[in-house]
C-alpha cells in the first residue's frame, strides 16, 4: 500500500474541530488575563491607593509581569493555532515541515498547532 501523503477531508474536519475547542479557550484565557492587566474587572483603588507596604506593592507587580509573560505565551499559542487552521484549508496541515511525512495523529490530537514530528524535534535539537 503508498504511503499517505495528507490527512483526508474527515480527518482534516476532525482536527479544525480540536483546533476550533482550543482557539476558543485559548482566548477566553487571554481576554481574562488582559482584563487583569488592565484592572477592567473593577472600580477598586487598589492601583491608586497609596500603600505603607513595599512588599505588598513588589508583589502586585511580579504578578502583573508574570501575567503579561502568560499572556504573550497564550498570544503565540493562539498564533499557532491559527496557522494551522491555515494549513487545514491548504490541506497541508499534519504534514512534517523537515521530513514531509505526516506527523502521527495521537501528537497532532495533543499538540495541534504542531509541524513538527516528535522524530524531527528531537534531530533539530542535536
Amino acid at each position: 500500500m503508498a504511503e499517505k501523503l495528507r490527512y483526508s477531508d474527515e480527518e482534516l474536519q476532525e482536527f479544525k474541530n480540536i483546533i476550533n475547542e482550543k482557539l476558543r479557550l485559548a482566548r477566553r484565557d487571554f481576554n481574562s488575563m488582559m482584563q487583569q492587566l488592565m484592572n477592567a474587572d473593577g472600580n477598586g483603588v487598589e492601583d491608586t491607593s497609596p500603600t505603607y507596604k513595599a512588599l505588598e506593592e513588589g508583589s502586585t507587580s511580579q504578578s502583573k509581569e508574570e501575567i503579561a509573560q502568560m499572556a504573550n505565551r497564550q498570544q503565540k499559542f493562539i498564533q499557532g493555532l491559527e496557522a494551522a487552521l491555515v494549513r487545514i484549508e491548504n490541506k497541508t496541515y499534519g504534514i512534517d515541515r523537515i521530513t514531509g511525512q505526516l506527523i502521527p495523529k495521537e501528537r497532532l490530537r495533543i499538540v495541534p498547532h504542531a509541524t513538527l514530528s516528535v522524530e524531527s524535534k528531537n534531530a533539530r535539537k542535536k
